[in-house]
């Protein structure tokens, strides 16, 4: 079967038209319909973990969702990320929209795959931070599990030093983190 994909800049009208199709990652990157593979069971283990260990230890008022698509940019060209975690304002992630504001946005956290790298570690952190996000967390799985923190200062991130082992911080909230346990299987 031969599906047709678009052969032009799509506004965000016409990405919201796209039918649904959970097989694969789908962002929208300066109007460019970005297709990737589904992360690895490994990768989606540790998103779900980190979402469920952030979501516990959030205030009310803030949740962390794993896949929610995130308007970086409105303005055509737009640009539409799906980071693996994201932490939110509930209220927004609560309206049940197909995807909320990048304004609603406290904290971006993308777990680093083979096809990924790159777009993680440079053009993410550029985007985020030109959309006013307040923090940017990289996550590496290859051993030792490491997360790479950075907050936004002067419209651009900041990396801090980066941390294996435990992850301890106090934006968006107090949080602690694990690192070693967001991959093992349990037994």
């Amino acid at each position: 079967m031969v599906e047709l994909w678009p052969d032009h800049l799509l506004p965000l009208d016409e990405w919201d038209a796209l039918p649904e199709d959970n097989s694969r990652h789908y962002e929208l990157v300066e109007g460019v319909l970005i297709v990737t593979p589904k992360p690895l069971p490994t990768h989606q283990r540790a998103a779900q973990r980190l979402a469920y260990w952030l979501d516990e230890q959030l205030p009310d008022g803030m949740t962390a969702v794993i896949d929610i698509e995130v308007t970086v940019a409105a303005d055509f060209p737009p640009i539409v990320r799906a980071p693996d975690v994201t932490i939110a304002y509930s209220t927004a992630v609560d309206q049940g929209t197909a995807r909320i504001s990048a304004a609603d946005v406290l904290c971006a956290i993308e777990i680093v795959s083979p096809g990924s790298k790159r777009t993680d570690r440079l053009v993410k952190p550029v985007e985020y931070a030109e959309a006013g996000i307040p923090a940017y967390w990289l996550v590496d799985l290859d051993a030792p599990v490491s997360l790479l923190p950075h907050s936004l200062s002067d419209s651009c991130y900041h990396a801090a030093d980066e941390v294996t082992d435990t992850f301890s911080i106090d934006f968006p909230a107090p949080i602690t983190i694990r690192l070693d346990d967001l991959t093992p299987r349990r037994i």
